[in-house]
C-alpha cells in the first residue's frame, strides 16, 4: 500500500490557460519560498478524460477526474483550485466549501452579485471550521504594486485624491476572432468589464486602502456577430468590447477606469495612477519591475517622478528570487499568490483578497452595468 502524500493535497479544475498558469505556481511555490505546508498536486479536472491526463502529464498533476463533484470526495484533496468559467464558480466554490475543503477561485469571483453573496456566505460558514477562501486578483502579487500599497499605507503620498486606472488589449480587434466562451454572457457573465476590468477595480481598491461607493460608466459592443467555434455558421456576441467610467470613492478621491480589448497594438498594458497630497504613484505593467515615485516634499528645482527598480531584497516578494536588478516575469504573480495562501492555511489566518473582497469588485461591475444600461446614469455601490 502506497503511502498518502503528506502536505497540502490541492485538486485543480480547469487546465487551460489559468490551469496552466496555477500549475506553474503550485510547482514552483515550495522550491523558492520556505512553505509550512507542501503543496501536492494531487488531482486535475477536466471534462474529458483524454484531454485532462494529457494535460496533467504536461502540468504536473498525478491523478485525473472528469467530475468535480468526485474530486470533492477525495481525501486527498485539502484545497480546490477553482480555473473553470465564471458561470461555475459559484456552484463548485460553494460545494467545495461546504464540503470542507480550502478554495482559490479565480476572478471574477461569480457572474452575478447574487452568486458572489452566496460564496461569500459559504466561505463565512466555512471559516467557522477553520477552512480558508482566497480570490485569485493575482496583479496584487507585482512585487512592484505590493510596494505601491505599502507606500500609500505609510502615507507617503499623503490623501489620495484622484485615481486613474486603464486595462488594455487588443485580441479580438479581428472580427472574425471566433465567439469563445468569454464572448457569451452565459458563459463569462460579461466581456472586457469584468475579465479585465475587474483586475484594475481590484487594484484601485487596494492599493488605495478604499472602496467605490458610486460609478458612471458606458459600455460598447464593437463586433456584434462572430464565427462559431466550430465553423458552422455565426452568432451573436452577448457582451461588452469596451467598458469606460468614473468613480468615487468613500474617502472622496475620484476616478476613471477603462478596460478594453480593442486597444489596437496593445497587448496586456495595465496602467494605475494614484495621485496624492504629497505625492503620486504610477505603475504599468509592461514595465512591470519599476515603480515611478514622486515626493512632493522634495525641493521643486530637482523634484520629478523617481524610477524604483523593485528587486531588492528589501521589496515585496523579491527576496525569495534573483539577485537585485533580475526581473521577474507575469507568472510569478500566481506564485506569489500560492505563497500567502498556504501561509495562511497553515497559520489559520485569513487570506486575501477574501472572496468579501472579491463580492466588493462585483458590486463595482454591476454598478457599472446598470449605470450604461441607464443611459450612464450615476449608481451608487452598496457597502
Amino acid at each position: 500500500m502506497s503511502l498518502r502524500p503528506t502536505g497540502l493535497g490541492v485538486g485543480m479544475i480547469g487546465h487551460a490557460f489559468m490551469g496552466a498558469a496555477h500549475s506553474q505556481a503550485w510547482r514552483t511555490a515550495g522550491r523558492f519560498f520556505d512553505l509550512p505546508l507542501t503543496p501536492d498536486m494531487a488531482v486535475l479536472c477536466g471534462r474529458d478524460a483524454a484531454t485532462a491526463r494529457a494535460a496533467a502529464d504536461r502540468l504536473g498533476w498525478r491523478d485525473v477526474e472528469t467530475d468535480w463533484k468526485e474530486l470533492l470526495t477525495r481525501d486527498d484533496v485539502a484545497l480546490v483550485d477553482v480555473c473553470a468559467p465564471g458561470d461555475v464558480h459559484a456552484e463548485i466554490a460553494v460545494a467545495a466549501l461546504d464540503a470542507g475543503k480550502h478554495v482559490l477561485c479565480e476572478k471574477p469571483l461569480a457572474n452575478t452579485v447574487e452568486e458572489a453573496r452566496a460564496m461569500v456566505a459559504a466561505a463565512e460558514r466555512a471559516r467557522a471550521s477553520g477552512v480558508r477562501s482566497m480570490v485569485g486578483f493575482n496583479y496584487r502579487r507585482v512585487p512592484a504594486v505590493a510596494l505601491a500599497r505599502r507606500l500609500v499605507e505609510q502615507g507617503r503620498i499623503g490623501q489620495v485624491r484622484h485615481v486613474r486606472a486603464t486595462y488594455l488589449q487588443d485580441w479580438i480587434v479581428d472580427p472574425e476572432v471566433p465567439l469563445v466562451w468569454r464572448l457569451r454572457a452565459e458563459r463569462a457573465g460579461s466581456g472586457a468589464l469584468g475579465d479585465i476590468g475587474a483586475h484594475v477595480v481590484d487594484l484601485a481598491q487596494y492599493v488605495t486602502g478604499d472602496r467605490l461607493s458610486g460609478v458612471c460608466g458606458l459600455t460598447e459592443t464593437f463586433v456584434r456577430e462572430r464565427p462559431l467555434p466550430d465553423g458552422d455558421g455565426r452568432g451573436a456576441v452577448t457582451v461588452d468590447d469596451a467598458a469606460l467610467f468614473l468613480g468615487r470613492f468613500a474617502g472622496g478621491a475620484v476616478a476613471s477606469f477603462e478596460a478594453t480589448r480593442f486597444a489596437t497594438g496593445r497587448k496586456n498594458q495595465i496602467r494605475l495612477e494614484v495621485n496624492g497630497s504629497a505625492g503620486s504613484l504610477a505603475f504599468d505593467f509592461e514595465q512591470m519591475n519599476e515603480l515611478q515615485f514622486f515626493d512632493g516634499a522634495e525641493d521643486p528645482e530637482v523634484a520629478g517622478f523617481r524610477r524604483i527598480v523593485v528587486t531588492e531584497p528589501a521589496h515585496p516578494y523579491a527576496a525569495a528570487w534573483w539577485p537585485p536588478g533580475h526581473g521577474l516575469g507575469y507568472e510569478h504573480t500566481f506564485t506569489h499568490e500560492i505563497v500567502d495562501l498556504v501561509r495562511d492555511i497553515a497559520a489559520g489566518t485569513d487570506p486575501v483578497p477574501s472572496f468579501a473582497d472579491g463580492l466588493a469588485v462585483q458590486l463595482v461591475l454591476d454598478a457599472v452595468s446598470r449605470s450604461a444600461a441607464a443611459g450612464s446614469q450615476w449608481k451608487e455601490i452598496e457597502e
